[in-house]
């Protein structure tokens, strides 16, 4: 990728580049141990999907992994609880729902991942998962709050949790069955098997194949399609509107939000969009996506 701006903030396990056109690359960053997840890699993923979200230079996100992984998982290697956890805390279904952002909670039982996907969740940019190599547990949740996932030929993908006789996390329990469905979800799941990356295509987990040296291209040619003569505000919106549909009880829901959402985007990119398709010519939206409004009650 030519014309990258520099990493202003430097990540321990990430690296950051955005390109002239606004496109940033996340690449997980710690190819010697296949970049593994870290409660380090956690806390900057979450905080880069802020700034990204937050950064009017940024147009759309890609995620991929440095060397020949994606991500290997969790790093199991670290002394104690490897998850992180405060396994004195004993929590409850009241705690979690009462006190989930004290201390004892946030960070000695909540799960890493789940902050993660909640921060891809909240992002007002299209995000893209270029899985470029292995990626199980954590690897593989991960991709699930992305809006798309692009795979190699040579990526494996897993759902492992249960040969180490835990669950899944990073919410996966919401995206999962909602991208390929509760009985493919719960066979994955359950069996616990490693899934080539056919496998993965055939059960609707990635949208499309690519050689190993052709995927970073597809996912920036996508990225363009989403963001190049595209109102950046509208396409924050967007987002936002399609991902709480799929929790909305009834239709009406959806109508009050995307009422509000059609009324702003009227008096704003909207007019130069009409006058575009009028004049025969390509729109110069100027909306920035930190502009987007609220569209659903506090």
């Amino acid at each position: 990728m030519t014309g990258t701006t520099p990493d202003e903030r430097p990540y321990e396990t990430l690296r950051w580049e955005v390109d002239g056109d606004g496109i940033l690359t996340l690449t997980l960053d710690r190819p010697d141990a296949l970049n593994s997840f870290t409660v380090t890699m956690a806390r900057e993923l979450v905080a880069a999907f802020g700034r990204a979200s937050a950064d009017d230079d940024v147009a759309a996100v890609v995620v991929t992994g440095a060397g020949r992984a994606f991500c290997a998982g969790m790093d199991l290697s670290a002394e104690g609880n490897v998850f992180g956890l405060d396994e004195d805390a004993h929590p409850t279904p009241e705690d979690l729902r009462d006190r989930l952002h004290e201390p004892r909670i946030a960070d000695g039982v909540r799960d890493t991942g789940g902050t993660v996907s909640l921060a891809i969740h909240d992002c007002a940019k299209p995000v893209i998962a270029a899985i470029n190599g292995p990626a199980v547990g954590i690897g593989a949740t991960m991709t699930l709050p992305m809006d798309v996932r692009l795979a190699s030929t040579e990526a494996r993908i897993g759902f492992v949790f249960g040969r180490l006789g835990i669950v899944p996390e990073a919410c996966s329990t919401w995206y999962l069955p909602r991208i390929v469905g509760v009985s493919r979800a719960l066979e994955w799941t359950y069996a616990a098997d490693v899934l080539t990356a056919a496998e993965a295509h055939e059960g609707g987990l990635v949208r499309s194949l690519h050689a190993p040296e052709e995927l970073l291209d597809a996912a920036y040619g996508l990225a363009r399609r989403f963001t190049t003569h595209r109102s950046r505000v509208g396409v924050a919106m967007t987002r936002r509107l399609m991902y709480a549909g799929l929790g909305s009880a009834h239709p009406l829901d959806a109508h009050r939000a995307d009422s509000l959402a059609m009324w702003h985007a009227s008096v704003g990119d909207g007019k130069e969009g009409v006058a575009a398709f009028r004049e025969k010519r390509s729109p110069e939206f100027t909306g920035r996506a930190s502009e987007a409004p609220e569209l659903f009650p506090g």
